[in-house]
């Protein structure tokens, strides 16, 4: 895919990793429409990279369809999410522990199930994003390791529902294999870890080899747009020191 004019709605792009995605895929040419719940994070990003913005929650069912209806991007990012509260399973209330699926979950379900009923036009990409937690996980997040592979999974399950409709739409997930810093889950994450082993955040976030800033992860993820190699691919490991890992191919 050459991103070149391409229409690509983020959301949850006006901060963290979403942030530096908008930033790669604006650097790389395309028309990027950023959702977000924050009118003054939504006002400096629009302002600084030029790019649109809509305030809106995830979670709002009608507002996928909506914005998806309006916009038909080619391609759509799920990014936005929770900050998980942290804490031991005997300490959380079911409200803490519940906070992803509540957010990440519900959201990812009304954006996935809007792509697929607007629909989008055949051969655009859905990207998905998952965590490294939904493959080893995160014993102090509640359920966000649960939440995140579910996410995967039901990236699996779009690409079935595209197939049985002959929509030619793409979902793919995006795994980050590493916990980074200057993001609010990743800041969390390390703060409650680093904390459990009696150790500083930088020291517990070196032990994850090469960092991945927001815009590294970006360029990584634009990669798996622009280079046929990813086309078929449905689930991506992204990390620094190892760069781009297909997790699972397309299905024979």
């Amino acid at each position: 895919m050459n991103l070149k004019e391409k229409n690509a709605v983020v959301t949850g792009g006006s901060r963290g990793l979403g942030l530096g995605l908008v930033e790669a895929l604006v650097a790389h040419g395309a028309k990027v429409t950023v959702v977000a719940r924050e009118t003054g994070a939504l006002a400096a990003v629009r302002e600084r990279l030029g790019v649109a913005t809509i305030s809106a929650d995830v979670t709002d069912e009608a507002a996928a369809h909506r914005i998806l209806g309006e916009i038909q991007p080619d391609i759509l990012v799920l990014n936005a999410g929770a900050k998980p509260p942290t804490g031991r399973l005997d300490r959380l209330s079911w409200e803490d522990f519940s906070t992803t699926w509540e957010t990440d979950v519900k959201g990812g379900l009304y954006w996935m199930q809007a792509a697929l009923k607007t629909p989008l036009k055949s051969g655009s990409r859905v990207l998905v994003g998952s965590s490294g937690a939904a493959q080893n996980g995160s014993p102090l997040s509640g359920g966000y390791a649960g939440a995140k592979r579910m996410l995967w999974l039901m990236a699996k399950y779009a690409n079935g529902v595209s197939e049985q409709g002959n929509l030619g739409i793409r979902f793919q997930a995006i795994v980050p294999q590493q916990i980074i810093g200057d993001t609010g889950v990743g800041d969390a994450g390390a703060k409650a870890y680093a904390g459990a082993l009696g150790i500083g955040q930088k020291e517990f976030l070196a032990r994850f080899g090469a960092p991945m800033p927001p815009r590294e992860f970006g360029e990584k993820v634009v990669s798996v747009l622009e280079e046929a190699k990813y086309a078929d691919g449905v689930v991506f490991g992204l990390k620094g020191d190892t760069g781009i890992t297909m997790i699972e191919g397309a299905a024979a």
